[in-house]
């Protein structure tokens, strides 16, 4: 069984469970396989980054496999705005930026039995492309913190670059450890290029924080809110707190 996001966002959780902690967001347009199917909760493992959540069954909607396998086929062109809308049968669906497009044609999205007009513009399918991470990285500025978010109203550290680099048509996996598992590092803080990924560990050694590089010693990261501050070989230095808050462990070149 598979399925597609067709709300501005859904809340994947660790478990079947409304108290259950977000992990991820779905946006609009994203697609899934169905792993697990209980009465009110379905385990979805998420096309893109294959990462394994639950869904609310009532948010679910299904998905034929041909559809599924049509749009997993090629890269969906993207909402390119903070928000965006749709319209169906007269009603109207934000959108918000980096929200899928699947199988857009002529302004219209037909996905099963529903049809979906979008009047604006759209990123369309294009290779990797670094010189504009920085102008996409710029628009979730002040974007607040959320646990498991991906989108401009809450987005978390990892969400966040994972976001940036699906702008720039560059998938990331969804955590950022698993982000520090990929590229190329840099030898020292001045090799790094603007839109290399920063990561910071804790005590333990565990990558627990990721950030955009942007040069000149600044860092464009989710803490709080997503912010700019000072980078150095030490880590991150937060000019509101005037102390480091996150230690360096590797910056990494992925275009």
């Amino acid at each position: 069984m598979y399925g597609i996001c067709l709300l501005s966002q859904i809340p994947c959780r660790s478990d079947a469970s409304d108290k259950s902690e977000m992990v991820t967001q779905l946006l609009f347009g994203e697609v899934y396989s169905v792993v697990e199917l209980t009465e009110k909760w379905a385990k979805i493992r998420t096309q893109a980054d294959h990462y394994e959540c639950w869904i609310c069954i009532k948010q679910h909607c299904t998905l034929s496999e041909k559809e599924f396998k049509e749009i997993s086929a090629a890269p969906s062109a993207l909402s390119n705005e903070l928000v965006q809308v749709l319209e169906e049968n007269k009603i109207f669906i934000p959108i918000v930026l980096g929200s899928a497009l699947p199988l857009l044609k002529n302004n219209e999205m037909k996905i099963g039995d529903r049809c979906f007009s979008f009047d604006g513009a759209a990123l369309q399918n294009n290779a990797p492309d670094k010189s504009k991470i920085l102008e996409y990285a710029f628009m979730y500025l002040n974007s607040p913190y959320l646990w498991g978010g991906r989108s401009p109203f809450g987005i978390d550290c990892s969400g966040f670059t994972q976001m940036v680099y699906k702008l720039s048509h560059f998938q990331l996996p969804r955590d950022a450890y698993q982000q520090a598992e990929l590229g190329t590092a840099c030898s020292f803080v001045e090799e790094a290029q603007a839109g290399d990924l920063a990561f910071f560990d804790n005590e333990a050694g565990k990558i627990v924080h990721v950030g955009i590089v942007i040069g000149q010693g600044e860092i464009i990261h989710a803490s709080g809110q997503v912010r700019i501050d000072t980078l150095d070989h030490q880590g991150i230095f937060n000019k509101d707190l005037n102390q480091y808050t996150h230690r360096l462990r590797i910056i990494k070149n992925l275009l």
